[in-house]
């Protein structure tokens, strides 16, 4: 099994150290990495010269004495190799012994080494150690050049539990060191290398440094600020045995030999720093591996970090008092590594409580203000920043209202052009249209034909965007103009041969009527439809009017009783106006002392038009029959009105019954029988009905009473 152990040795001065002198050598351990710089021979000179190939006369120079136990048996050879080849290094090793330095030294003269090497007065230079290819001496081993070759000795044979020492002595007392390397099937002992003892690797603080040569680095937060070094101890013994302790120093020095250790101090970042990892059972004070120690070193680097205060700049829509932020946008600085957490104010960061869990773009919402961030680096180092809120400018809108006429095919409707509501001022700006407020704030529905815009009497939403996408909602009432007509100009009666005069009334604007005419009015209008454009503003309401025709009375029947004529008018509108003569005019509608014959009867209604005339009959009157065949009054004779529609003549006995009735199929005459039977003397009633041809086929009633005398 190989070991290697690097030394560097850095002659400084003369002043003389314990680790010159074999009572306080060094331990070595397995896979140590030792870096002690002696400056002397040692309080002690144990005269190496006196029985080794060292000479007598020169003793040590600057010397450095270690210690080592075989853990397993075998051959064991090392090679020490100066830093500068042309320094000259002497070695010697001694024992086995049980006892340390005390079984190797007799006053200060120590027992011949096994082996040793010394060529001269600093006339060797380069490599010297011992070589596996140079073959032990037989024992008994009483010269120490034995073996010698030059610069070599032979190889050792070791057993295991087996303590040697070893001292290399720098002839030339340079300030230059030398690195120390082990070979052979043999192990050193080493509480590090066991596995009861140290199942764990041990770790180097901090972590890589870019130059894979330098030092780990561990780092700090903050450089001005006492770091307490044995915080690392933990990390460095990483679960091993107890045993281990850890202690801290400035130098190679120290390191090595446990002395000034550092506690809690400000730390110096362009400094090497060392740790010395050492193992001692209280338990077992002649454990060989007492005492056994590894070093290695370290630096600080400075973690620490600043952030920027930034600002944050977002809408605040529809003059809501509040805008989205995403405030992992803001540019304080922070690195891709950063851990960023963010409160609501400074007591809460420093507390840990209320933090914004929100942060990213649509979620975090918040008036303007300030917000509070604390970034945390990989090495745990923290810094903060603070985030002001700002508001971009509010887009200023103002609602307005829009007006337009209605539509012909539909008057509770207008198109509107939308883009005309005068909702802003703000040059560049994007406006879009929707039905509803909660349309504009989503987005939703938006009204595409905003220019020719079809809707009743209602509101709309305009959203209006800046450049920096915020935006503003105004809103814009609808209002359709209602047609305005005319309330003076009404539909006419007029009689048919007259004319009017149709007036629309002052208050518009233009009036065009449907026979051409612009004015108010127009005349000499005859019976018809018309109609006019009224025009209110810039809406125009079609109104029409019709000018009627009056209903001309109708002389629904005359009833003639002896020489009264009754003329029963309906229709038209009354009053009416009765005349005989067209001249005279009465209100009743009986006329009396009207003689036998034909007469002509006139009428008319309120309107005063042209009157309607009928013609009348009053027949010849029979007031009495003598039905005895003498041919005088014999019958009641209605023939002559024969060519009357429905002529019918009817006896009625005083009792109001009709016994009677006189037609086409009797020649309309009656003899004064019922029945082939003469009726009795008496005064009998009668009836002549028929209808007048004209085109109302006016019905005429002629009544009166006849005496019929008949002899028995």
């Amino acid at each position: 099994m190989k070991k290697a152990l690097l030394v560097f040795l850095i002659i400084c001065s003369r002043i003389l150290y314990a680790q010159s002198d074999c009572i306080s050598a060094i331990s070595i351990c397995g896979n140590s990495d030792i870096s002690y710089t002696p400056s002397g021979p040692g309080n002690i000179l144990e005269g190496i010269g006196a029985n080794s190939c060292l000479s007598s006369t020169e003793n040590e120079h600057f010397s450095v004495w270690y210690s080592f136990t075989a853990a397993t048996s075998g051959t064991l050879a090392f090679v020490i190799n100066p830093v500068i080849d042309t320094d000259d290094y002497d070695f010697a090793v001694y024992g086995p012994t049980t006892n340390g330095c005390t079984s190797l030294n007799n006053n200060n003269i120590f027992v011949t080494p096994i082996r040793c090497n010394f060529t001269g007065t600093g006339s060797s230079q380069g490599n010297t150690g011992l070589k596996l290819t140079i073959p032990p001496p037989p024992p008994p081993n009483t010269n120490g050049s034995a073996g010698n070759q030059a610069e070599w000795s032979p190889h050792m044979v070791v057993q295991a539990g087996e303590t040697y020492y070893l001292v290399v002595d720098n002839y030339r007392s340079s300030p230059d060191g030398f690195s120390l390397t082990w070979t052979g099937t043999a192990s050193l002992s080493s509480a590090f290398n066991d596995p009861a003892l140290a199942p764990f690797p041990f770790v180097t603080p901090g972590l890589p440094a870019a130059n894979p040569a330098d030092p780990n680095e561990v780092t700090v937060c903050s450089v001005g600020t006492a770091f307490n070094f044995l915080s690392l101890s933990t990390g460095i013994i990483n679960g091993n045995s107890t045993n281990f302790k850890v202690s801290y120093h400035k130098n190679t020095n120290d390191a090595i030999t446990g002395g000034n250790p550092v506690g809690t101090e400000v730390v110096n970042l362009a400094a090497v720093y060392y740790y010395r990892i050492v193992y001692q059972d209280p338990l077992n004070p002649t454990n060989p591996m007492n005492g056994c120690f590894i070093t290695g070193k370290f630096k600080f680097r400075d973690g620490s970090f600043t952030l920027t205060n930034a600002t944050l700049t977002s809408c605040s829509n529809n003059y809501s008092g509040t805008a989205t932020y995403d405030l992992t946008t803001a540019a304080i600085g922070a690195g891709p590594t950063h851990v960023l957490k963010y409160y609501p104010t400074m007591f809460d960061l420093n507390a840990g409580t209320n933090e914004i869990t929100s942060p990213a773009i649509y979620q975090f919402v918040s008036a303007e203000g300030k917000i509070f961030v604390k970034a945390t680096n990989e090495f745990g180092c923290t810094a903060t920043a603070e985030i002001t809120l700002k508001f971009h400018p509010l887009v200023v809108v103002t609602d307005a209202s829009l007006r337009t006429c209605f539509l012909e095919t539909n008057h509770s409707l207008g198109i509107f052009n939308l883009n005309n509501a005068p909702v802003t001022t703000l040059a560049g700006a994007i406006k879009k249209y929707y039905p509803s407020l909660a349309d504009a704030v989503s987005g939703t529905n938006e009204i595409l034909t905003p220019l020719t815009y079809t809707a009743p009497t209602g509101v709309i939403y305009i959203k209006v965007i800046n450049g920096q996408g915020c935006y503003s909602i105004a809103k814009v009432t609808l209002t359709v103009i209602s047609p305005v007509y005319s309330n003076v100009l009404q539909d006419k009666i007029i009689c048919m041969e007259d004319k009017t005069t149709l007036d629309a009334g002052p208050g518009f604007t233009g009036y065009e009527w449907s026979t051409g005419a612009t004015t108010q009015s127009i005349s000499n209008v005859a019976v018809g439809t018309y109609w006019v454009k009224l025009k209110t503003g810039d809406c125009i309401a079609l109104q029409e009017v019709k000018v009627y025709a009056s209903e001309q009375p109708v002389i629904s029947s005359v009833d003639i009783s002896n020489t009264s004529i009754t003329v029963n008018v309906i229709g038209g509108a009354p009053d009416y106006k009765y005349s005989m003569d067209n001249i005279n005019w009465q209100d009743s509608n009986v006329f009396t002392n009207i003689s036998r014959g034909d007469h002509k009867v006139y009428v008319k209604d309120a309107y005063d038009c042209d009157p309607i005339d009928i013609t009348v009959i009053v027949p010849n009157l029979i007031n009495v029959i003598t039905p005895n065949g003498d041919g005088v009054n014999d019958v009641i004779d209605y023939s002559a009105l024969s060519g009357k529609k429905g002529l019918v003549l009817s006896i009625f006995d005083r009792y109001g019954t009709k016994i009677h009735q006189a037609d086409k199929s009797n020649g309309y005459k009656w003899d004064g029988t019922v029945a082939g039977k003469k009726i009795p003397t008496g005064t009998y009633w009668y009836s002549v009905t028929w209808n007048e041809n004209d085109k109302k086929n006016t019905p005429f009633k002629f009544s009166g009473w006849v005496v019929v005398k008949n002899r028995e």
